[in-house]
């Protein structure tokens, strides 16, 4: 499920802007993946202000040195929309497939 930092970091990016630290928190809080590596964050932060799913700008609000700050554009709510429509067919798919499976169960059972 490694693809789905992606539609995390689109859908923690809808609730407002943040900065990679705060989406590199926020998806160890939601549960949403194990480990996250920063590199690959940063990588497809990038890759998304490529593709005009999120915009950024240096912020220098607060303390410390300045921040890339990350925003969703409309392209990147309807990316967002995309992604979530995928996996509600995805578990879907595999909704079907533990159902057939714990049937098999079942019936391997009743004949031992």
């Amino acid at each position: 499920m490694r693809g789905l930092i992606k539609a995390w970091l689109l859908l923690l990016l809808s609730h407002g802007p943040a900065h990679g630290y705060q989406l590199m928190e926020n998806l160890r809080r939601e549960d949403a993946m194990d480990l996250v590596d920063p590199g690959l964050l940063y990588r497809t932060l990038r890759q998304f202000e490529r593709d005009g799913d999120v915009s950024s700008r240096w912020s220098t609000e607060g303390l410390g040195p300045a921040r890339r700050v990350y925003e969703i554009t409309p392209q990147g709510r309807r990316h967002l929309d995309g992604c979530a429509l995928h996996v509600r067919e995805s578990r879907e798919r595999l909704g079907r497939f533990l159902d057939a499976w714990e049937r098999l169960t079942c019936e391997r059972k009743e004949t031992e």
